[in-house]
């Protein structure tokens, strides 16, 4: 057996993240999703979007808002899916694609993949940035220092 890639509509990529993700919710919105099986098996899901920070929304550069695998997925399973959506945003004609990883995780997926840090993330207090902003809640993670990792 071999990692594949399937298609996965947001919904059905959010409801994955609801259920297995670590310390994130489900995204709001976003451009594309995608699943990655094993065993005929859903292991993980990756949903892509526009960036959060106004800075780096440009039209060309996309986010990958949430990756999230079984903690029984093959190894490899997150730079798979990183890697997948760098392919699929560079075929839509994306220049850039970035996430954003806890200082306390390792990147070892995004090294895997081929992504590079690109600048750190100062932790924010409640209230403050984006969350400052209507409908847009605090979550903890938020308050943590963060790198951005990228490739283009």
């Amino acid at each position: 057996m071999k990692l594949q890639l399937v298609p996965i509509s947001i919904r059905e990529a959010n409801d994955f993240v609801e259920n297995f993700h670590r310390h994130n919710k489900p995204t709001v919105g976003a451009k594309f999703s995608i699943g990655c099986s094993y065993d005929n098996n859903l292991v993980g899901v990756c949903i892509v979007g526009r960036p959060i920070a106004i800075k780096n929304d440009n039209g060309f550069t996309a986010e990958v808002r949430r990756c999230c695998v079984l903690d029984e997925s093959p190894k490899g399973t997150c730079s798979f899916l990183y890697a997948a959506a760098w392919r699929a945003w560079r075929a839509m004609g994306g220049a850039k694609i970035i996430t954003y990883t806890l200082q306390s995780e390792s990147g070892s997926s995004l090294r895997g993949a081929g992504w590079k840090v690109l600048y750190e993330v100062k932790a924010r207090k409640e209230g403050s940035g984006w969350t400052s902003r209507p409908g847009r809640e605090w979550q903890p993670v938020t308050g943590q220092q963060k790198f951005c990792w990228g490739v283009s």
